[in-house]
């Protein structure tokens, strides 16, 4: 028999679906990288893109990166490690990287179909994460207090 770990339950309460979760958005998101950034770039060549919007855009396409490799870390070590402060950290950035990607959704200078489709399924992805990320909270909590 598996003794248990120091200040933690004998139980495993790490989430597959969860991890599942974050794995295959992690691989969505460097295709939806590249094909925003792609269409920026169509975009810029194609259309009357605006120079300062040009660069804003690159810039909050840029911090998304960021944002999103911050957000996978914190939501993989969170479900691995089981502690609750990074699980919270990730549901933190996944709402700030919503906004963003509602920015592209609908505010930038132009918005094609493939900008509606390919930010539609990264919000259908980060609303299931963010499900998933406060139950596994719950789970956490009530276990450890």
């Amino acid at each position: 028999m598996a003794m248990p770990r120091p200040g933690r339950s004998a139980i495993v309460l790490s989430s597959v679906p969860f991890q599942l979760l974050l794995y295959l958005t992690a691989i969505y998101f460097i295709f939806y990288f590249l094909s925003t950034l792609s269409m920026i770039i169509y975009k810029s060549r194609v259309l009357s893109y605006p120079d300062d919007r040009l660069a804003c855009d690159v810039g909050l396409l840029l911090l998304m990166a960021a944002l999103e490799a911050l957000r996978l870390f914190c939501g993989v070590k969170g479900n691995l490690k089981e502690t609750e402060g990074f699980v919270v950290a990730n549901l933190v950035l996944t709402g700030t990287t919503v906004l963003l990607s509602v920015y592209f959704l609908a505010w930038q200078s132009y918005v094609l179909r493939a900008d509606v489709i390919a930010n539609s399924v990264l919000l259908v992805a980060y609303g299931m994460g963010g499900v998933l990320a406060f139950i596994i909270v719950a789970r956490f909590t009530s276990v450890y207090s």
